[in-house]
């Protein structure tokens, strides 16, 4: 028997009903189901309602802006965003990252454009399955964390770290297919407005992949340029 694939819903949420006729119709060429909402709280609605693949969300709409969207998504949910924006601007693109989204494009754009980040993304996120979490530890891959007795294993092989170091991993085994700027993740550990600077975590980055590749866990972090870190594949032997 040929199993098919699982349905992948993509949710397309834009003011403009025109951007929202291009991009459905695109990605249905591409194979994948859609869904539509034309402001921000119908968007979050159905995001709740029908728990989609990816969303595909703009930046500038009426009654809830596409940032308000992002981060009360982001509460409880881990699903990946595209942000669209009609501005090449940097504070909302960092923003947008910070709050969790997965990639930005900028209007005007090419549907096929568009496409290919919507597959790209469902082509990482499938292949990080989320980490096993039984209530006293997490596991990916080859990596474990034993989250009571805050130690960190690799194939069974114990990596002793500091608290930081251990609380960083953690974050990021939290959620392995998300990318955390370095600023979220000095939120995360201590707070907004906490005075560490980014090459404090590049430290402790080095710091827990040095540590992890002496025991052969070379793909422990993943650094994607501009942005941040994420968890690797963690499968290396």
């Amino acid at each position: 028997m040929i199993l098919c694939p699982m349905p992948r819903t993509v949710l397309v949420v834009d003011d403009d009903p025109h951007i929202r006729q291009l991009l459905v119709f695109a990605l249905g060429k591409a194979g994948l189901d859609t869904l539509e909402a034309a402001d921000g709280e119908a968007g979050l609605a159905l995001v709740q309602r029908h728990d989609p693949s990816l969303v595909v969300l703009d930046i500038n709409m009426p009654r809830m802006d596409g940032l308000e969207v992002c981060r009360r998504v982001r509460a409880d949910s881990d699903v990946p965003i595209l942000f669209l924006s009609s501005r090449d601007d940097e504070i909302d693109r960092v923003l947008g990252i910070e709050l969790g989204a997965d990639d930005y494009v900028v209007k005007p754009f090419s549907p096929r454009e568009v496409v290919a980040r919507v597959m790209a993304i469902l082509r990482r996120t499938a292949a990080r399955p989320p980490a096993v979490e039984d209530g006293r530890g997490l596991e990916h891959g080859r990596l474990r964390l034993d989250l009571e007795g805050w130690r960190a294993l690799w194939n069974g092989t114990e990596v002793v770290l500091t608290v930081t170091e251990f609380l960083i991993l953690r974050l990021l085994a939290s959620m392995p297919a998300r990318v955390f700027s370095r600023d979220a993740i000095i939120d995360r550990l201590h707070g907004p407005g906490f005075a560490i600077t980014d090459r404090t975590i590049d430290s402790h980055i080095r710091n827990l992949r040095h540590k992890f590749a002496g025991v052969g866990g070379a793909d422990l972090i993943e650094t994607r340029p501009g942005i941040g870190y994420r968890l690797g594949t963690c499968t290396a032997p």
